[in-house]
C-alpha cells in the first residue's frame, strides 16, 4: 500500500473523519439527509453513494480522543466494510488531525483486513493500493507507510500463529516457521534439541518436553543492531503449542482454545518482526521455550522433583502450572548467559488473571520502579493496558516445598498469578529490570473477526513501541 501526496485528481472512493465538533462545524456543507443518519459520534459510517463514486463518513467520536482510538475506529471500519472497498486510489479527507493520528488510522485500517488465515489480496495490501492525503509531505507519508507495515506485518504473524489449528503447528512446523523467518531477517538463530537441553541441564524445561511426541526447541533469536552502545533488551515468551495440562488434565469443553498457549511468544515474534523491518537501533534477543503438554507414558508427574537450569530444585504439584516451568529455565539462562538492560517475559499464564482482569488488560509485575512504570504508560499509550500487581515476600511462604527448594503452585485456592509471578523471580538470577507479564485474559478472545474466541494481536505493539522508544 502506497501513502501519496497529489493534488488536483478526481477520487472514485474518500473517505471523510469527522469528530462531533468537526461535524458540527461542516455538516451545512453536505446534504442535509446525511444528517438524518451521520453525527461524527464513534464509529459511525455513513456511505454516501453518488455519480463519481463512493464517500465513506467516519464518526471519531470526542475531538479529544487519543491516537489509539482513531486506530480502533479505522480497524472497526476495515472489518465491517472490507467486502466493499474497492482498489482503487483513495483520498483521505481530515485536516484536523495528526501526523500520528494519520499513522494510527492506516494502521487500523490494515490490521482491519484480518481475516485468519491471512493472506495479502484484500485491497489494502495490493501494492497499486494508494491512500491520499494531501496534509503530509511525501517524505513523511513514506515514512508513516512503512512505520505501519512494519506493526502489521508484525502482528499479522501473531495472530496467524496464535489462531492455527494444533496439527498445523506442532513444534516442527513452528520452529522451522522461525529459523526461515530468522534467515529472511538477519537475525540469529539457535536452538537446542532435547540432547543438548540434557547436557545444559535444563531440567525444568525438558519436565514439560518429556510427555511430548515432538523433539524438544528451546529456541534463542538474535536482532543486532549496527549502532555502537545500544540498549539489550531480554524478552522470553511462553510457547507451549498446546496444553492438555498434562497428566492434570483440563476440563475438555474448552481445551480446544488451548492452542492459544503460546500468545506470549507470539507477541515477542511480532515485535521481533517490527523491530527488524525498522532497523531498530537496539538490540533484542528472544528466548521462546518450544513445546507441547502433552500426556503420555513419559508425561511427567505430579510429585516429581526436578532440577532447573540455575541448580534449584521444584517440586511439581500440578501439570498443568507448566508454563511457569519452561519459562523458569527460559529467564535464568537468559540471565546467566546474556547482558540485557531490562528483561521482560509474557505468558497466557494463570486463570487467575482472567478471573482477575477479563479482557480489560494483563497482569504486570516488576522488581523495578522505572520498568513497571515504562511498562504502564506504554500500555495506555497503545490500548495494551497493564496493571501492577505486588510481589511481597509473604507470597513465597507459598511455594516453599517439603522435599524440594520450590514447589510449582500453592495449595491455596488464591492468588494464583501472583504466585507464579513469585516462582518465576527466583529465576531472573537478581536481575535489577525485570518484570513478568501475564496477558491470559487478553490474548485471545472475542474479537470481530471471527464467531469463535481467536487472537486478538495482544502484546505487539506494547512490546513495539516500548523497543522503539527504549535508549
Amino acid at each position: 500500500m502506497e501513502l501519496i501526496n497529489k493534488k488536483n485528481k478526481i477520487y472514485t472512493q474518500v473517505f471523510q473523519l469527522f469528530t462531533e465538533e468537526e461535524w458540527t462545524k461542516k455538516e451545512g456543507k453536505f446534504n442535509k439527509n446525511i444528517s438524518t443518519f451521520f453525527t461524527g459520534k464513534k464509529n459511525e459510517v455513513f456511505i454516501n453513494a453518488h455519480e463519481e463514486g463512493v464517500t465513506y463518513f467516519i464518526g471519531l467520536g470526542k475531538s479529544t480522543l487519543q491516537n489509539f482510538e482513531v486506530q480502533q475506529v479505522a480497524h472497526k471500519f476495515s472489518q465491517s466494510q472490507k467486502k466493499n472497498l474497492q482498489p482503487v486510489a483513495t483520498l483521505l479527507l481530515a485536516d484536523f488531525i495528526t501526523d500520528k493520528q494519520f499513522e494510527e488510522f492506516v494502521k487500523g485500517l490494515l490490521i482491519g483486513t484480518y481475516n485468519y488465515p491471512f493472506d495479502k489480496t484484500h485491497p489494502f495490501w495490493n501494492p497499486k493500493f494508494e491512500i491520499h492525503f494531501e496534509n503530509v509531505s511525501q517524505k513523511k507519508l513514506n515514512a508513516i507507510s512503512e512505520r505501519a507495515e512494519a506493526l502489521c506485518n508484525g502482528q499479522i504473524a501473531c495472530q496467524d500463529w496464535l489462531n492455527k489449528p494444533a496439527n498445523l503447528k506442532n513444534p516442527d512446523i513452528f520452529n522451522l516457521y522461525l529459523k526461515n523467518l530468522a534467515k529472511k531477517k538477519e537475525l540469529k538463530y539457535t536452538v537446542f534439541n532435547r540432547k543438548k537441553c540434557e547436557e545444559l541441564g535444563l531440567g525444568a524445561y525438558l519436565s514439560v518436553n518429556q510427555g511430548s511426541a515432538y523433539d524438544a526447541a528451546f529456541t534463542i533469536l538474535e536482532y543486532k543492531t549496527t549502532v555502537k552502545n545500544a540498549k539489550t533488551i531480554g524478552l522470553v515468551g511462553k510457547c507451549v503449542l498446546f496444553d492438555t495440562g498434562g497428566i492434570s488434565l483440563k476440563n475438555p469443553d474448552n481445551m480446544h482454545y488451548m492452542k492459544s498457549d503460546m500468545g506470549g511468544a507470539t507477541a515477542v515474534l511480532g515485535a521481533l518482526i517490527y523491530a527488524s523491518e525498522m532497523q531498530l537501533p537496539v538490540n533484542i534477543v528472544a528466548i521462546l521455550p518450544i513445546t507441547d503438554n502433552a500426556i503420555s507414558e513419559k508425561a511427567f508427574l505430579p510429585s516429581d522433583v526436578v532440577t532447573a537450569y540455575n541448580g534449584k530444585t521444584i517440586e511439581v504439584l500440578n501439570t498443568d502450572a507448566e508454563g511457569r516451568m519452561i519459562l523458569a529455565d527460559g529467564l535464568s539462562y537468559m540471565a546467566k548467559n546474556f547482558k540485557t538492560d531490562i528483561l521482560i517475559d509474557l505468558a497466557t499464564l494463570t486463570g487467575s488473571s482472567v478471573r482477575m482482569f477479563g479482557d480489560t488488560c494483563g497482569a504486570l509485575f516488576s522488581n523495578n520502579e522505572d520498568l513497571k512504570n515504562l511498562l504502564i504508560k506504554t500500555g495506555d499509550k497503545t490500548n495494551q493496558r497493564l496493571w501492577n500487581l505486588p510481589l511481597w515476600d509473604i507470597w513465597k511462604d507459598d511455594i516453599q516445598s517439603d522435599v524440594a527448594d520450590l514447589k510449582n503452585i500453592s495449595m491455596k485456592p488464591i492468588g494464583d498469578c501472583i504466585i507464579a509471578a513469585k516462582f518465576l523471580e527466583q529465576f531472573i538470577e537478581d536481575h535489577p529490570k525485570w518484570a513478568h507479564l501475564d496477558i491470559a485474559g487478553v490474548a485471545f478472545g472475542s474479537v470481530g473477526y471471527a464467531k469463535e474466541k481467536a487472537a486478538t494481536g495482544f502484546g505487539v505493539q506494547l512490546l513495539a513501541d516500548l523497543i522503539e522508544n527504549y535508549h
